[in-house]
This record gives C-alpha cells, sequence and structure tokens, in this order.
C-alpha cells in the first residue's frame, strides 16, 4: 500500500510528453528536464508526493491571456509543420500541444491550491512561457503559462495574485498580460541590459495596473548577496502591503553563475534562499499557497542542483544551502540594482 503523502511535501507536476517539442541542439532542449528528474530519482525525491492530475489547457483557458487569433494561428502553424515565430522560438508539430499542457499543468496546480488538494506545487514542464505575450510567442515561449495560471485564478474568483519572477531575464509577456490590472502584482528581478530589452524600472504598469509592476534591473555580475538584499528591501515589503492571496514563481535558473545565457553570479544557495523569502510571502499572506513554475536554466547540472536546493525549501526541510549566511546588508558591488 502506498504511503500517504508527508505533511508539507510538494507537488510535482511532470510528464514524459514535456521531453518532446524536440528542439534538437537548441538550449532550450529535453535534456534539461532528463537531467532534473534523474537527479531527483537518484535523491529519492519523486516519491510520497500529493498526485495533482491535470491535461492540455483549451483554447479558451489559454485565451484569458491570449489573442484567440493568435492561439488559432499558432495551431495551424504547427499542423502545418511548425518553423520559427522568431529567430529563438523553435515550433515543432507537437510544440503547441506540449506548450498547452504545460498550462494546462498550471491551471491543475491553481485548482489544487485553492481546493486545499497541495497548497505547494512546482511545475517541471517545458517549453518556459514567460516571455510569451497576449498577442506572440517569443523567447522560446509559446504559451505565458504562469500568466494562464493566474488568469485561471482570478476567474476562480481570488483578487490579489502576486507573480515573482528571478529568471535572469526579464519576464515581459507576464507583464504585458497583467499591465493594465490591480489583481496582479509582477515582480521582476533580471539582468539588464539583456534579452528582450524591457523591464526598466520606470516600467510600473497603467491605468487601474499603476503601481502593480516593479522591476528591479540588475547589473551582471551580481550574485546571491545582490538577490538576497532586492528580496529583503523590495520583494518582502511590496508583498506586506499588497497582501496577495496566492503567490506564483517564475522560478527560471538561468542566473546561476554557470549558465551560458547571461552573465550572474547565483548560486544554489542563492535559490534556496530566494524560495525562502517566496515560501515566507505565501504562509504569511496567503496560506502557504505557493506555485513555482520553471522557466529557463540552460546549464542542465547547474539546473538540476538549483531545483533541487529550491524543492528542498519548499518542501519545508532544511537545506544547507539555505543555511549558508547571505545577510541583506551584504556588500553591494557590480550586481548592484540599476538606478
Amino acid at each position: 500500500m502506498t504511503a500517504p503523502p508527508e505533511t508539507g511535501r510538494v507537488a510535482l507536476l511532470r510528464d514524459s510528453r514535456f521531453q518532446g517539442h524536440d528542439t534538437g541542439g537548441h538550449p532550450e532542449n529535453a535534456r534539461r528536464l532528463r537531467v532534473v528528474d534523474q537527479e531527483l530519482a537518484a535523491g529519492d525525491l519523486l516519491r510520497d508526493r500529493p498526485i495533482v492530475p491535470f491535461g492540455p489547457a483549451s483554447d479558451a483557458a489559454l485565451s484569458l491571456v491570449h489573442d484567440s487569433r493568435y492561439v488559432a494561428g499558432v495551431r495551424e502553424f504547427a499542423a502545418q509543420g511548425g518553423g520559427y515565430l522568431d529567430t529563438d522560438t523553435m515550433v515543432r508539430p507537437d510544440s503547441v500541444d506540449v506548450a498547452a499542457l504545460a498550462a494546462g499543468a498550471g491551471i491543475a496546480a491553481v485548482d489544487a491550491a485553492l481546493d486545499g488538494i497541495a497548497p505547494r506545487s512546482f511545475l517541471l514542464a517545458r517549453p518556459p512561457g514567460h516571455h510569451a505575450t497576449p498577442q506572440r510567442g517569443m523567447g522560446f515561449c509559446i504559451f505565458n503559462t504562469i500568466a494562464v495560471a493566474a488568469a485561471h485564478a482570478l476567474e476562480r474568483g481570488i483578487s490579489r495574485v502576486m507573480i515573482v519572477d528571478w529568471d535572469v531575464h526579464h519576464g515581459n509577456g507576464t507583464q504585458d498580460a497583467f499591465y493594465e490590472s490591480e489583481q496582479v502584482l509582477f515582480v521582476s528581478l533580471h539582468q539588464s541590459p539583456l534579452y528582450p530589452g524591457s523591464g526598466a524600472a520606470s516600467e510600473r504598469g497603467v491605468g487601474r495596473g499603476s503601481g502593480y509592476t516593479i522591476n528591479i534591473p540588475l547589473r551582471a555580475g551580481g550574485g546571491d548577496e545582490v538577490y538576497t538584499s532586492v528580496f529583503e528591501d523590495v520583494v518582502v515589503p511590496a508583498a506586506r502591503d499588497y497582501q496577495p492571496e496566492l503567490v506564483l514563481v517564475s522560478a527560471g535558473f538561468d542566473a546561476h553563475a554557470a549558465d551560458p545565457l547571461a552573465n550572474m553570479q547565483v548560486t544554489e544557495a542563492g535559490y534556496a534562499v530566494m524560495a525562502r523569502r517566496a515560501r515566507d510571502i505565501a504562509e504569511t499572506h496567503a496560506g502557504g499557497k505557493l506555485i513555482a513554475f520553471l522557466e529557463g536554466g540552460y546549464d542542465p547540472p547547474a539546473l538540476a542542483r538549483s531545483v533541487i536546493a529550491t524543492l528542498a525549501v519548499l518542501d519545508n526541510a532544511d537545506s544547507a544551502a539555505e543555511s549558508t549566511n547571505l545577510g541583506a546588508d551584504a556588500p553591494h558591488s557590480q550586481g548592484d540594482a540599476q538606478a
């Protein structure tokens, strides 16, 4: 007989179909998930977790964020054999189905959190999503998984969703989706200048959404101390003011020192501290409801180590990485937030 899930354990939303969307030698490829899965299995981290079934998001659900003409158009594009949406974003015949499955996993995780089945989940899915705007896919992303999840939460009656995006690239698509809304507080920490070129501190939302977008552009070279300081000085106080009912995290791991696509110096210890702060925000304000969405991370071994460090914190486990002394008053050097 299978033992019941341990108290506090995070639901892991995984599926072998996420290893479809064959991008060959593209940086965003299936090996990313394979290495993560191998490390999870080696650490005996897959057993005794809440089970959250999921299927692909419907076109109606995707259209809560994306223009229905884009959804229909990208489906037709894939059915005709696919190609490139832009110079970075590959579409194979199965890619739209895989991306819709990722969005469906996000919807299921929201339902599980709101229904008390699994307050915390981690989506180990691909392709990533936070660059996909309402009108188009870009930056390796086809559908904006975290934005669709947030929109679904609003449909379920949640009034205040906080999205924390620590991917090294600015989550321009997520920002665009909620730029005029006060129901989603979007906070992004990202290297600047870097793709996609957006995310200036002056981008703060418009209309009813004015002040509900917080961008924290960081100079290249910033490491654990810089990110920890930003969480202490900006992210945690913003959450205190906003009082979110649900916390979503765009958990990209491409700010890692080993990542080939950026120039930051974050380590597994830094990600553990950020995860602890996000968990504390959820426990303090949102009844513990937190969902992490895998975004970037293009050095597979570093990605796997960072996922495991993050999962250890979200599982309420004490990790060596988390206990590393990373004070908010650590010195700021080349990685300071830009004015």
